[in-house]
């Protein structure tokens, strides 16, 4: 939606959008995007499994902090995230894995502490401009050049590790006894795991959001989890449901003119709905049937 002339809301249309669409700019988003979509679905299921979910949300309190700093400084906010983001996300493992401190107790204290950083370096630089409400709320549209590569290279990072560690993500995942058993380090895939986390979140922020990032992570793992219990089917299942969520939340994004992160999110939200609904149909036909 946008103002007319006369001050009233309309919508884009069609034709609009299609013109959008074609611009380069737009496909260069679509397919980062899509990229962006495919590493958090995956390591979705991970974090879903594990119960490690809330770790993102943490991270992404640690990026907003990170983009706040580099924002009052000049510097550019995908570059000085990423060291931070990682950073954190190795302390946040190292003291849940010493045992000293819950898990979710040191989640909650980067989370807080990082919020908290953020938004004082906000109010003393220059309040809250334009650059960090686009960090904070997403735009897929407002990525530059700088954006495109970044995440690009970042998401074939996240992606040929995950590959050349599946098999081993895997058995980590399902049994960490039995890994143990075969003589897997699991000290290493923990924080393997914290790794991939953390530049999912440094290249999701860009376009969803520091408030929003966390929900393309556990959403579409929660949703497909409803409907398969293999593995590899759960990774095929998440990663379609994230990159149609994604698709659809960009065109709706468009047709109303809000912030796509926010139109993603809501997306996934009607889908999460949806596989209840269709999850308890399913369990009541399984009832009468018995």
């Amino acid at each position: 939606m946008v103002k007319n002339e006369n001050g009233w809301l309309s919508y884009m249309s069609i034709n609009e959008i299609i013109e959008i669409l074609s611009y380069p700019f737009m496909a260069r988003a679509i397919i980062v995007g899509i990229l962006i979509s495919l590493c958090a679905s995956l390591l979705g299921v991970i974090l879903v499994l594990k119960n490690y979910s809330l770790i993102g949300h943490g991270l992404s309190d640690v990026g907003f902090a990170s983009i706040s700093i580099a924002v009052a400084c000049g510097f550019s906010p995908i570059y000085l995230s990423t060291p931070i983001v990682i950073l954190a996300s190795f302390v946040i493992m190292y003291i849940s894995q010493s045992k000293k401190i819950n898990g979710d107790i040191a989640i909650g204290i980067f989370s807080t502490g990082s919020l908290a950083l953020g938004v004082i370096v906000t109010a003393i630089s220059n309040g809250l401009n334009m650059d960090v409400y686009a960090y904070m709320f997403g735009s897929i549209l407002s990525m530059n050049n700088t954006d495109v590569f970044m995440s690009i290279i970042l998401s074939a990072v996240v992606l040929t590790l995950f590959i050349l560690f599946y098999n081993r993500l895997f058995i980590v995942t399902i049994d960490e006894s039995f890994a143990k058993s075969i003589g897997i380090n699991i000290q290493f895939y923990q924080f393997l795991i914290s790794l991939l986390t953390a530049l999912t979140v440094v290249i999701g922020i860009r376009m969803m959001g520091t408030l929003l990032i966390s929900s393309l992570i556990i959403f579409s793992a929660f949703i497909a989890k409803k409907f398969v219990r293999s593995f590899k089917s759960l990774m095929f299942l998440s990663a379609t449901i994230s990159i149609l969520c994604f698709l659809i939340g960009v065109l709706v994004s468009l047709l109303l003119n809000i912030p796509t992160g926010a139109s993603i999110v809501i997306v996934n939200i009607i889908v999460l709905i949806i596989s209840f609904i269709i999850s308890k149909i399913s369990d009541s036909i399984s009832l009468c049937k018995n």
